[in-house]
């Protein structure tokens, strides 16, 4: 097979969403299946909604037209800001989006009435992570602008956290959102269908069992890819954490010091390298760097250990194996190296199913972990 390559099981994919539609259905609480990271792929978003996902959501209008060119008709979010240049496409594309500037909102307006359409907004509020947003004491008046727009819907209002600045949602700032909501509909009346509460990283708040208020949707896309919880990338029980693998092929392997010698400056990417002397090693090299992954977001099987990466060139010690010009190692990505190796051209992407055994995972706490492989060296 070509390397290197993303090797996606969609039939795990589908189970991790099928669970967590199933967990947080028990808390009164949707979930917006994200497509971002697989670029709008047609078959992962077809897995989210076999798996009982009701609305897709993308940071890109372009990955929402993929999912509408390949016939998927799923109501779907864009969930970054619409650039102005971009406004009639979204329009065309997206059921609804986020939005946090009236010029913005405007533009769609202007361009839902000349398609004869009629756009989904949901307003985003800032509640401490400092990404996006509109300030709370700004919001209700934001909201009454909103509502003098024609062609436009006022869907709801939600927040992101955990993002920039790493702000863990919490009974306190989920609080706050509800509470806004209230505020809206008591002095605009304009109800609030959707309060959309964050991203994967609500996951430990929303099962805790601390009431939800009026949050009733959340955003999940690395919970479902790579069954972790973004707050302290740690596995989820009961999900499965191998969906996504990260095949590269060896291009070198030989016995070589582990350290340079020579005038030390800095290195391709502008840092100081620093190195352990630990003897003569052997040094692997597989065909993989930083213009594909982000190195630091790869785990290497048991054994095997990442030394540095440059542009094209993903150096490893491999002196416990005997490791073959030609063969593969397989890496278990982060959700920062998994976004940078879907975009790269030079990264293959091969969907499978194993059609693994559905094992029902009714609750969150659930200690039952379905058995996925481990990272493999072969």
């Amino acid at each position: 097979m070509t390397s290197p390559r993303l090797e996606i099981d969609l039939d795990k994919i589908q189970y991790n969403a099928s669970a967590l539609v199933s967990r947080l259905g028990h808390r009164g609480i949707s979930v917006t299946g994200v497509t971002k990271a697989c670029m709008g792929e047609p078959r992962f978003a077809r897995a989210l909604l076999s798996a009982g996902v009701k609305t897709l959501g993308d940071s890109r209008i372009e990955n929402i037209e993929t999912l509408r060119l390949s016939g998927i008709a799923t109501p779907a979010v864009l969930m970054r800001s619409p650039m102005l240049s971009q406004v009639e496409r979204v329009v065309r594309h997206a059921t609804m989006s986020f939005n946090s500037e009236l010029d913005v909102i405007s533009a769609l307006s202007t361009a839902a009435r000349k398609a004869n359409r009629r756009h989904g907004v949901l307003l985003m509020v800032e509640l401490g992570d400092l990404r996006d947003g509109i300030m709370p004491a700004e919001l209700v008046e934001t909201v009454r602008q909103t509502l003098r727009f024609p062609n436009i819907d006022l869907n709801g209002i939600s927040t992101n956290l955990a993002c920039r600045s790493g702000v863990s949602p919490d009974s306190r700032n989920m609080g706050v959102l509800s509470r806004l909501a209230d505020v809206i509909e008591t002095e605009c009346g304009s109800a609030m269908r959707m309060v959309s509460g964050g991203n994967s990283s609500n996951l430990q708040w929303a099962l805790s069992g601390a009431s939800i208020g009026r949050i009733n949707n959340i955003r999940l896309g690395e919970a479902i890819l790579l069954g972790l919880d973004p707050l302290q990338r740690q596995p989820i029980p009961g999900l499965y954490t191998d969906a996504i693998a990260l095949v590269a092929e060896v291009i070198e392997s030989k016995k070589k010091p582990s350290q340079p010698w020579g005038t030390i400056a800095q290195t391709t990417f502008g840092s100081s390298a620093t190195f352990q002397d630990i003897g003569t090693i052997t040094q692997s090299i597989v065909a993989i760097g930083h213009q594909d992954v982000d190195p630091q977001g790869l785990t290497p099987p048991p054994d095997i250990d990442i030394l540095a990466a440059s542009s094209d060139h993903l150096m490893l010690n491999t002196s416990k194996h005997e490791v073959k010009i030609g063969s593969e190692i397989s890496f278990q990505p982060n959700y920062s190296t998994l976004l940078r190796a879907m975009t790269s051209p030079f990264v293959a992407k091969a969907y499978t199913e194993t059609k693994q055994q559905t094992i029902p995972c009714p609750d969150f706490r659930d200690q039952h972990q379905p058995k996925g492989e481990a990272p493999r060296w072969h």
